[in-house]
C-alpha cells in the first residue's frame, strides 16, 4: 500500500506512554508522528481531567517521567510529598510534548484503523483516509474500555458506559444539579473519581457503589521503608507469596510490606508461570489492586466523609438487571451474602468496572485488525499483547507496545513510575533498530 507521507516512527496513542517515547526519540534526533483521535494529546485520559479535585495517586516526588531526572516534576510542583492535581500534571506533560514537536515530532488528530507490513516497515491507514509510512511502529493506546454489561442492551441511555466522554460529563452535571441518586458499578479508582466529581459539583443525592467484593482503594499514609532482598521472597507460588505478604504485613505494616515488593514485582510475576498467574488474577488481584494502587490521604478522607454522612455506600453485590423507568433507571441487585433482591431507582448508573481484561474482545479498530490478521497476538493470559523483554511484539519486526498492553509480560506497568523506564528503553531500542 502506497503511503501519502513517511516518517521514521509512527506512535499510535499520545497519552503518557506515546508522549514519552516521542520525547525520548526527539532527544535522539529521530522524528516521529503521533496519532491520537481525542483532543488529549500529551495528557491521555488520566491527566486530561479539568477537575481540581482529581489528584495524583502518587506523590509528586515519584512522578518524574524522566528516569535520569527523578526530581523534574517535584521541582515544578513545589513539594515532593504533595499529591498534585492531575490537571497540573497533564499540563506538564503537554509541555513535554510541545518540546518534542519543536524538535521534530508531529501530532495528528485522527484514528488509526489498520496497519500492514511494507518495505521492511509499516503503513498505517487513518480514518481520514491518509496512509502513513514508517520504519517503526509503536502502539501506546493505554487501557481498553470495559465490555458493556449483559444488561446494557435494555438499560437505556441513563446507563453511562464512559464517565469521561461528553455524555458522561453531562450526566454528572445533571445528577449534581438535581441531586439525583446515582449508582456506580465498580468500587476502584474510577469510582473514586466519579464521587469526587459529583462532590465538587455540589451533588446532594445518594451514591451506591457496588462491586463483586465491595473493595475500595486504600489511602496513602506515612510508613517506614522495609526493603527486602529478592531471595527472601518466595518465588513461583502465588499462595506462598500471599502468605509471606500477610506475615510481613503483620511485622512492618501492610503499606511497607507491599511497597517492599516494588523492585522485584516483574521478576516475581514472570517467575510465577502461567497457571500461577491465572490463580493470582482469579483470587488475589482485587485485594492487590486496592492495597497497591492507593489514593491521596485527602481524597480518602473526602470519600470517608461521604460514607459517614450516609450519602455514599460502598458495598459488595451483583446486579441482576436494569430497566429504564421515566427519568431514570431501576436496578435489581443482590448484596453479597444475601439472598434478597433489592430494587432501587437511580437517576444515572455509571459503569466504572475497570479496563478490559480480555484483549481478544477489544473494540479498538487497529488492535482488532492486527489481531485478526495475525500481526500481533494475545499474551499467555489474554490480557494484553505478547511482547519480548524489549517490549517488541512477538512475531513482528519493528513493532513495539507499551503500558497496559504489556501487563501480561510485566504486570506492574500501568503507572508513571513503571512506564517511564519502559518508554526510555523502547526509544533506545528503536534507535538501535533504525541504525542497523
Amino acid at each position: 500500500m502506497k503511503s501519502d507521507r513517511s516518517v521514521p516512527v509512527v506512535i499510535v496513542g499520545a497519552g503518557f506512554s506515546g508522549t514519552m517515547v516521542a520525547a525520548h526519540l526527539a532527544r535522539r534526533g529521530i522524528r516521529s508522528l503521533l496519532i491520537e483521535p481525542r483532543d488529549v494529546a500529551g495528557q491521555g485520559t488520566a491527566f486530561s481531567t479539568a477537575d481540581p479535585a482529581h489528584l495524583l495517586n502518587v506523590p509528586a516526588g515519584k512522578m518524574s517521567p524522566w528516569p535520569d531526572a527523578p526530581d523534574d516534576f517535584a521541582d515544578i510542583a513545589g513539594e515532593g510529598d504533595a499529591f498534585a492535581p492531575r490537571r497540573d500534571y497533564g499540563g506538564y506533560l503537554r509541555a513535554i510534548l510541545d518540546d518534542a514537536v519543536s524538535d521534530g515530532a508531529t501530532v495528528v488528530r485522527d484514528r488509526a484503523l489498520s496497519a500492514s507490513k511494507a518495505d521492511g516497515g509499516w503503513t498505517v491507514e487513518l480514518e481520514s483516509g491518509e496512509r502513513i509510512g514508517a520504519d517503526a511502529l509503536v502502539i501506546a493506546i493505554g487501557n481498553q474500555p470495559p465490555d458493556a454489561p449483559a444488561y446494557a442492551a435494555t438499560a437505556g441511555e441513563r446507563l453511562i458506559g464512559n464517565p469521561w466522554d461528553e455524555q458522561g460529563r453531562a450526566a454528572i452535571a445533571d445528577a449534581a444539579a438535581n441531586d439525583l441518586d446515582v449508582m456506580i458499578i465498580g468500587t476502584g479508582l474510577t469510582m473514586v473519581d466519579i464521587v469526587l466529581s459529583l462532590d465538587s459539583a455540589g451533588h446532594g443525592g445518594r451514591i451506591l457503589a457496588l462491586s463483586r467484593r465491595g473493595l475500595a482503594p486504600r489511602s496513602h499514609a506515612a510508613s517506614d521503608l522495609a526493603p527486602v532482598e529478592l531471595d527472601d521472597v518466595p518465588a513461583g507460588d502465588a499462595l506462598a507469596l500471599l502468605r509471606w505478604l500477610r506475615d510481613r504485613s503483620g511485622a512492618v505494616g501492610w503499606r511497607a510490606a507491599v511497597d517492599s515488593l516494588r523492585p522485584h514485582t516483574k521478576v516475581l510475576w514472570q517467575g510465577l508461570g502461567v497457571e500461577q498467574q491465572r490463580l493470582f488474577l482469579r483470587h488475589a488481584r482485587p485485594w492487590w489492586d486496592v492495597h497497591r494502587h492507593r489514593i491521596a490521604p485527602q481524597v480518602a478522607q473526602q470519600v470517608a466523609d461521604r460514607v459517614a454522612a450516609g450519602t455514599l455506600e460502598i458495598a459488595g453485590g451483583r446486579i441482576l438487571g436494569m430497566d429504564p423507568i421515566g427519568d431514570g433507571i431501576d436496578v435489581r441487585f443482590r448484596r453479597r451474602g444475601d439472598e434478597a433482591v433489592e430494587r432501587r431507582h437511580f437517576g444515572y448508573v455509571f459503569n466504572c468496572t475497570g479496563p478490559l481484561h480480555d484483549i481478544g474482545r477489544t473494540r479498538d479498530p487497529l488492535l482488532r485488525q492486527m489481531l485478526d490478521d495475525g500481526l500481533v497476538r494475545p499474551d499467555q493470559l489474554g490480557i494484553g499483547l505478547a511482547v519480548g523483554d524489549r517490549s517488541q511484539a512477538l512475531g513482528a519486526d519493528r513493532l513495539w507496545a507499551l503500558g497496559a498492553l504489556t501487563k501480561g509480560r510485566y504486570w506492574e506497568i500501568i503507572a508513571v513510575p513503571d512506564i517511564r523506564g519502559q518508554a526510555a528503553d523502547v526509544a533506545a531500542d528503536i534507535a538501535t533498530e533504525l541504525a542497523q
